[in-house]
């Protein structure tokens, strides 16, 4: 078996996770290959880790490898996604943030699940991912197009709202006049969109949801649409520019650009351990929410 590894940042949590993993790895005498930059982030850390010198290190991705497994929070699984690309390659996470919906694994349960993933004791969920092309090209979305979670437009250095003019397979739906307008996919609902007064989709629904940012229409209310419209959006405002993100990803676009968002022509394929569950996690994080405001 062919693993790659990839995280962003190292902490205590992430620190206590590598060295479970890798000791665990070794002993299995798995194929094992650690991100470049990720890689050196470990070296400097683990100086004298004992089986550190045996892993090898990737750049890029083939479909020769059978696993990735990211380190860190939900921001590093989804900087996963623009790695794996349309390779196939099925991720999970090991979650050494703040409890997340992508990245479910916590330290405590590394030996139990990477087991049952080695033994084959799992099932895959994949999940719809949302593409973007625009009119002029812009050079950001040449390579990295796409995004799992969402794609938003937003107002940029100005406290005026924007009016997005929004169309669904060349038809006029309406102009919202808000912050920004949130296009989502399933996985996405749990994020961005939640946070703005979306709905919860579970991921294996075949919808989009838009969902206004801070809208002032009254009548502006997210809407659940499904995943294979062409969604064409076009801003306008006071300002001349305005920001579009791709999950993590930040760009400045010209008012005159029109944006067309699709269904993207290949999925993620995220691994979920037979004892978890969406709905599983969706509960601890609703509890986890309480928690925080007791």
């Amino acid at each position: 078996m062919k693993i790659a590894i990839f995280g962003q940042f190292y902490h205590k949590n992430a620190e206590e996770a590598v060295e479970i993993l890798l000791d665990y790895l070794f002993d299995k005498n798995i194929d094992v290959y650690i991100e470049d930059n990720f890689f050196d982030i470990i070296n400097h850390q683990l100086t004298n880790h004992k089986n550190y010198d045996k892993f090898k290190t990737f750049q890029t991705l083939d479909k020769n490898f059978d696993l990735l497994i990211s380190i860190g929070g939900d921001g590093t699984m989804l900087r996963t996604t623009t790695i794996v690309r349309d390779l196939d390659i099925p991720i999970v996470g090991i979650n050494t943030g703040r409890l997340g919906f992508l990245a479910t694994i916590q330290n405590e349960d590394i030996i139990e699940a990477i087991n049952d993933i080695l033994s084959g004791n799992y099932k895959i969920s994949e999940r719809s991912l949302l593409s973007i092309n625009t009119y002029p090209k812009h050079k950001e979305f040449e390579d990295l197009n796409f995004a799992l979670n969402e794609i938003a437009v937003s107002r940029k250095n100005t406290t005026s709202m924007i009016t997005v003019e929004t169309r669904l397979n060349g038809e006029y739906l309406t102009s919202y006049w808000s912050d920004g307008l949130i296009v989502s996919t399933p996985t996405g609902s749990t994020g961005y969109s939640l946070s703005c007064g979306g709905p919860v989709i579970t991921p294996d629904t075949n919808s989009f949801v838009l969902t206004p940012i801070a809208p002032h229409n009254l009548s502006a209310r997210p809407l659940i649409i499904t995943d294979s419209t062409e969604i064409q959006l076009k801003v306008s405002g006071r300002e001349d520019n305005f920001l579009i993100s791709l999950d993590s990803r930040i760009a400045t676009l010209s008012n005159n650009t029109i944006v067309t968002i699709k269904k993207a022509p290949f999925k993620i394929k995220m691994i979920e351990l037979l004892r978890e569950s969406f709905l599983d996690t969706l509960r601890k994080k609703l509890l986890w929410g309480e928690d925080r405001r007791n």
